[in-house]
C-alpha cells in the first residue's frame, strides 16, 4: 500500500486525500497545531479536483488517482510544469478577483459604483455578478491568498514579467484578512471601507 502525506488539508489537499483513500493509498498528514475547521476538511469528502503533475514519475502518481473523483492531468514537461501552470491559472482567477474588488472600492471611495454597476449591466453584464462572487466566495479565505500572490509576483518576476500587478493583489487580500473564516460575507460596501477607508 501506497502512503500518501498531506502537508495542508485545505479544500484542494482534501480532495486529493479523499481520491486517494478511494484509491486505496493510505493518507496521513500533519495535523498538530492545525484548528478544528482544518481537522473538519481533513475528513476528506470526495470533490471535483483537478491535480497536475509534471516531471519524472507523474505517471506513476496520476495512477493512484485512477478511477477516483480526482483528475490527475499529467504535463508534458520538466519538474515544474505543474506549478507554473497553477501560478499562471491562480494568476488570472485571484488576481482578477482582486482587481475587481479594488475597482468596487475606488468607485465606491469616489461616490460612482452605481454609476459602474449600471455601465456594467450595459456593456459587460457578468462583471457586476463576478464582483459579488468575489466576495462571497474569497472574503473568508482571502489571507490566505496573500501568500499565493506573493509567490505569483516572484514567478512573473523570474520570468522578466513585470510582479507589481499581484504584489498589489496580496496588499488587496491582506486588507481583507480580517473577515478570516467568517461565516456571513461582508457587503460590497464594507469590502470597499475597508479597501479605500
Amino acid at each position: 500500500m501506497t502512503t500518501i502525506g498531506i502537508l495542508h488539508p485545505g479544500e484542494m489537499g482534501s480532495s486529493v486525500a479523499a481520491a486517494a483513500r478511494a484509491g486505496g493509498s493510505r493518507v496521513v498528514w500533519a495535523s498538530a497545531g492545525r484548528g478544528e475547521a482544518t481537522r473538519k476538511r481533513a475528513a476528506r469528502k470526495a470533490g471535483g479536483t483537478r491535480l497536475y503533475l509534471s516531471g519524472p514519475g507523474a505517471a506513476d502518481v496520476a495512477a493512484h488517482f485512477k478511477g477516483s473523483l480526482l483528475e490527475a492531468i499529467v504535463l508534458d514537461g520538466p519538474v515544474g510544469a505543474a506549478s507554473a501552470i497553477k501560478m499562471a491559472y491562480a494568476g488570472w482567477n485571484k488576481g482578477s478577483q482582486a482587481l475587481l474588488l479594488a475597482i468596487r472600492a475606488l468607485a465606491a471611495h469616489e461616490g460612482v459604483d452605481a454609476a459602474l454597476v449600471a455601465e456594467w449591466a450595459r456593456s459587460q453584464p457578468d462583471v457586476t455578478a463576478r464582483s459579488e462572487r468575489a466576495v462571497s466566495a474569497n472574503i473568508k479565505k482571502a489571507w490566505r491568498f496573500v501568500g499565493e500572490m506573493e509567490e505569483i509576483a516572484a514567478t512573473f518576476e523570474a520570468a522578466g514579467l513585470p510582479d507589481g500587478f499581484h504584489e498589489a493583489a496580496g496588499e488587496i487580500y491582506r486588507r481583507l484578512a480580517g473577515w478570516k473564516d467568517t461565516a456571513t460575507p461582508p457587503s460590497m460596501a464594507e469590502v470597499a471601507k475597508t479597501l479605500a477607508p
